[in-house]
């Protein structure tokens, strides 16, 4: 069953201490998602963005709404799990997924199964969202920010993939801090 722990990179996610000071941006450049209060790091990761053809929007918006369970109702794929949805703009999303080390997305902004989880625990609905081609902390927290390794993994069986048991696999507390 994919991916190895070994491989997987374990994202920290802090609670905010006021959850409308909560920020998110997204840097296409680096292919990185920052969560902030304030000047605070409640957390930093490696995330998949749209590709050429089908890019990621760019600009302010806002977390407008959030769907735990979700999964593509179009086609291609119609059925994909996209666990931990956070949308931004009609059809796009930030959402759990296999994170690669190139564009790869149809325009959302894909976030590791481990991390999902923690974005989506503290980003609240109404949550102002920044993309742009950089970001001021690609310099700083965002110089060395592991990539995932497991995107070369084949799929879920159906036994997982077909059901809500690939929403569950991976969990992780938010760090008080």
């Amino acid at each position: 069953m994919k991916p190895s722990g070994s491989r997987t990179p374990y994202v920290k996610a802090y609670k905010a201490k006021n959850p409308a000071n909560v920020k998110v941006k997204v840097s296409l450049k680096n292919q990185t998602i920052y969560v902030m209060e304030g000047s605070r790091t409640l957390m930093v990761a490696a995330c998949s963005i749209g590709t050429a053809a089908t890019p990621t929007p760019r600009g302010n918006f806002k977390i407008y709404s959030k769907t735990k369970y979700r999964r593509r109702i179009n086609e291609p794929s119609a059925g994909y799990p996209m666990g931990y949805w956070c949308e931004f703009k009609s059809g796009y999303g930030i959402h759990q997924g296999w994170v690669h080390p190139g564009p790869r997305t149809k325009g959302c902004i894909r976030l590791h199964y481990n991390a999902a989880p923690k974005f989506f625990a503290i980003v609240p609905t109404g949550t102002p969202l920044n993309i742009s081609y950089s970001q001021p902390e690609d310099a700083t927290i965002g110089k060395n920010v592991p990539r995932p390794q497991d995107y070369n993994d084949p799929e879920w069986p159906p036994s997982v993939q077909n059901t809500n048991k690939v929403f569950h696999l991976y969990k992780g507390p938010l760090t008080d801090g």
